[in-house]
């Protein structure tokens, strides 16, 4: 497949191990999701579905399951496209409180997270936008690899933006699934700040 010889050499040959180790852009993906959901009145069901529209397209990843060549065929394609990102986005606004709002943001959210896998997912690892109408692919051979200082630093940004929202607003993003556990997070981190702000 084009898929594979247009992938880095260095990529194509890891293993599947390889590929779940390598997979640090799910923990970006959440953070992004959560910190811009923040950035608006949102309810707490509607913080969780942002971070649902910035993570969720990477699903056609689990493809990896059922081996590498289902991986490197469908990663980047059956998730990362125009009609997954309208379908994705109306699911959540169905059971969403400010439709219209909440509807372009987990749109821009999704499309935020090809941004992400476009600049950070190794060089010539196409995105398939326009599938399944189109093959067209969107490529950019000079994306950085896994492990480069520019996602470790994207990374870096979103916790310590999470961290700030956590002592600002008393909130995680386990606010939702987690309440018990989000006030306990949201305690510990503060008493952190407050260490670290007195010494």
């Amino acid at each position: 497949m084009t898929r594979k010889k247009s992938a880095a050499a260095s990529v194509s040959e890891w293993t599947t191990n390889d590929l779940i180790r390598n997979a640090m852009h799910i923990q970006t993906h959440v953070m992004s999701g959560w910190c811009l959901g923040n950035c608006l009145e949102f309810t707490p069901r509607e913080r969780l579905f942002c971070m649902l529209a910035a993570t969720l397209p990477d699903l056609d990843g689990l493809g990896i399951l059922a081996g590498q060549e289902v991986y490197w065929d469908y990663h980047h394609v059956l998730g990362h496209n125009l009609l997954a990102a309208l379908v994705l986005s109306g699911l959540l606004t169905i059971f969403s409180t400010h439709r219209w709002k909440a509807f372009c943001v987990y749109l821009a959210l999704f499309h935020l997270h090809l941004v992400l896998d476009y600049f950070g997912s190794g060089p010539g690892w196409p995105i398939v936008y326009l599938w399944p109408f189109s093959r067209w692919e969107i490529v950019n051979w000079h994306a950085w690899p896994f492990y480069s200082w520019q996602n470790i630093t994207t990374g870096f940004a979103f916790l310590l933006w999470l961290l700030w929202i956590a002592v600002r607003e008393g909130r995680t993003p386990l606010e939702v699934i987690m309440p018990k556990l989000d006030v306990q997070l949201v305690e510990l981190i503060r008493r952190i700040a407050r260490c670290s702000s007195t010494s």
